[in-house]
């Protein structure tokens, strides 16, 4: 928390640019990804209603095939009904033992009957041979209580159904469904152990008595309705089944549910679109109310969804590129005009720092360009404006510093000369010559100044400033400079030294003590040259110490601290009002002065 808090901070909570681009990145990538996402639902939506109404084709597809099959054993029976003699004998054959209907052939005239309709039981063969979807046709006789069965490339046979040996008669006297699962009993009975079955009955009547005396049960094979669906291919999601009244299995595409119970009849029977089955699935249904049977389409949803996986990866990519394009061609012009606001920035505080020269170039002619212009003729106005005013206020500075020069000199020549003429009358003259050669050199440098002084300069001359009074005091009074020969030619502001050590001289220095001594030391630290005068004198107490304090920037005045006064003053006035002059002191142990330039050459000529 603490790092998003200083990222904030430092990156985006005084950058317009950054806020500008982030809410745009915002707003962009929420639009889009909502749009998006209506999008991706709305087509997937669309390809689960394809594949639903591709899987209702193919239920549409199957009921057609079975309704056929239906019609088509309806018909069977319906064609036996309107031939008199084919009924009749078939009403013969499943009230009669078989023996006796044989018998029952050979005295009919079978020559008078219409040549264009199979006789007898060939009917039934023929209708056999002419359909290879029927597995096996049965006919049963619920009075002799036998099957008679045809099954496709085999012998035609008459099996016993008695009820004392079998529960066949029981099982077609409760079978009252028009399309089921053939019974256990009689797939026992004819040998036939194919699970892929589905039975089509239709019930045999007496013509002229209307007496229920059999049944007609047709057996197809389940496997021919995959065929339907075969032009479906891999397009079919889920599978497809064919549920009896009870739930049985008439067809499973699958090949997963024959020959038991369907496990989620109750769902199915419930459902409102989607059930929980195997897995959760969309479920269609489909009910032939005629034969009594209901087909059911069952897509799994993961599957379904595996439809619409590549147009959700399709959709995340042109998402992601969108956003991408959408994103980066703002940004680069929002960048754009922020390297340019940087730009003006720099420059403006380039010139805060001095340089009136600085000048932006920018030649478009947007706002931007138009701030660029209007700064430059500010800069234009502001020089002009400087070489009016401040050249004169800067003059009139140099004026107030020449003046104050003009003092500090014969203060400083007064002090020097009678420092020699009291030598010369206390002692004879051994020493005379090596002060007036240091005086001499002295003189030289005021009446000859260089255009440039720099640290050497001001140090060289508070060495001889030093050596005459050394030699004054003889062996009471040493001296030390201490300064790194790389800021000899660091410049300074002339006279900057020789008053503060005048100062001691005159008011720190004990004559009578054998080891009075000043040392100056010079440091470079940032940015400016700190130089410090450090002496081991009287010091002054903590009351005096603030007065002079108080006059270092007090009005001009007359009397004592005037060297002091005059160095601090001519600091502000080069330098700037950050510059100046720092003492202190502690009775009888010393006084520190400090004064600091900046390390630059902002100091050429003084």
């Amino acid at each position: 928390m603490l790092k998003i808090s200083s990222l904030y901070d430092n990156y985006i909570k005084n950058n317009l640019f950054m806020k500008m681009i982030l809410l745009f990145v915002v707003i962009t990538t929420v639009t889009i990804v909502t749009f998006s996402y209506f999008m991706f639902d709305f087509m997937s939506q669309s390809i689960v209603r394809n594949e639903l109404e591709n899987q209702k084709k193919a239920m549409d597809r199957i009921n057609s095939y079975m309704t056929r099959k239906y019609e088509s054993v309806q018909t069977m029976m319906l064609d036996v009904y309107r031939n008199e003699p084919l009924s009749l004998q078939l009403s013969y054959f499943l009230q009669n033992p078989f023996d006796e209907y044989m018998k029952y052939m050979l005295d009919q005239n079978i020559a008078e009957a219409n040549i264009d309709m199979p006789k007898g039981l060939d009917y039934f063969e023929n209708k056999l041979e002419n359909d290879p979807d029927i597995e096996n046709l049965l006919l049963y006789s619920s009075d002799k209580q036998f099957l008679y069965v045809y099954k496709q490339q085999q012998v035609t046979r008459l099996i016993s159904a008695n009820a004392s040996r079998s529960f066949i008669p029981d099982a077609m006297a409760l079978e009252n469904n028009l399309v089921s699962v053939p019974s256990i009993w009689v797939r026992n009975a004819i040998n036939q152990q194919d699970p892929k079955l589905y039975a089509i009955r239709v019930p045999i009547n007496d013509k002229n008595t209307l007496k229920n005396i059999g049944q007609l049960l047709v057996y197809y094979n389940s496997s021919r309705i995959e065929q339907e669906l075969a032009s479906y291919g891999e397009q079919l999601k889920g599978y497809i089944l064919v549920l009896g009244p009870e739930g049985e299995v008439l067809f499973d595409s699958s090949n997963n549910y024959y020959g038991a119970l369907y496990p989620y009849t109750d769902q199915i029977e419930t459902l409102h679109g989607t059930a929980m089955l195997e897995k959760e699935s969309y479920v269609t249904t489909l009910t032939q109310n005629q034969a009594g049977y209901l087909i059911v389409g069952i897509a799994p949803k993961d599957e379904v969804a595996a439809a619409y996986r590549g147009l959700k990866q399709t959709i995340m990519l042109i998402s992601a590129i969108c956003i991408i394009v959408v994103l980066l061609v703002p940004t680069l012009v929002v960048v754009n005009f922020a390297k340019r606001t940087n730009k003006i920035i720099r420059f403006m505080r380039k010139v805060e720092t001095g340089d009136l020269s600085a000048r932006i170039q920018d030649e478009k002619e947007d706002e931007l360009g138009q701030i660029s212009r209007s700064f430059n003729d500010m800069l234009d106005e502001l020089t002009r404006h400087i070489d009016r005013v401040y050249k004169a206020e800067i003059k009139q500075k140099h004026t107030e510093l020449a003046a104050l020069q003009a003092r500090v000199n014969p203060h400083f020549l007064y002090n020097t000369l009678e420092v020699i003429r009291m030598r010369a009358v206390s002692q004879g003259a051994k020493d005379v010559g090596e002060m007036i050669y240091s005086l001499s050199v002295l003189f030289k440098s005021f009446v000859q100044p260089k255009g440039v002084n720099t640290l050497k300069d001001e140090l060289e001359t508070s060495r001889l400033y030093l050596e005459l009074f050394r030699i004054r005091y003889k062996d009471k009074l040493s001296y030390a400079i201490e300064s790194d020969e790389q800021l000899s030619d660091k410049m300074i502001m002339k006279m900057a030294l020789q008053p503060i050590i005048e100062n001691y001289v005159v008011h720190g220095l004990e004559p009578r003590r054998a080891d009075n001594r000043i040392t100056i030391s010079v440091l470079q630290e940032e940015g400016r040259i700190r130089v410090q005068v450090a002496d081991n004198g009287t010091g002054i107490d903590e009351e005096k110490l603030e007065s002079i304090r108080q006059s270092l920037d007090s009005p001009e005045e007359s009397g004592e601290s005037f060297g002091l006064r005059s160095v601090h003053e001519r600091l502000k006035l080069l330098y700037g009002s950050g510059y100046g002059l720092e003492i202190e002191s502690e009775k009888g142990i010393g006084t520190i002065v400090t004064i600091a330039v900046p390390d630059s050459g902002e100091a050429e000529g003084v």
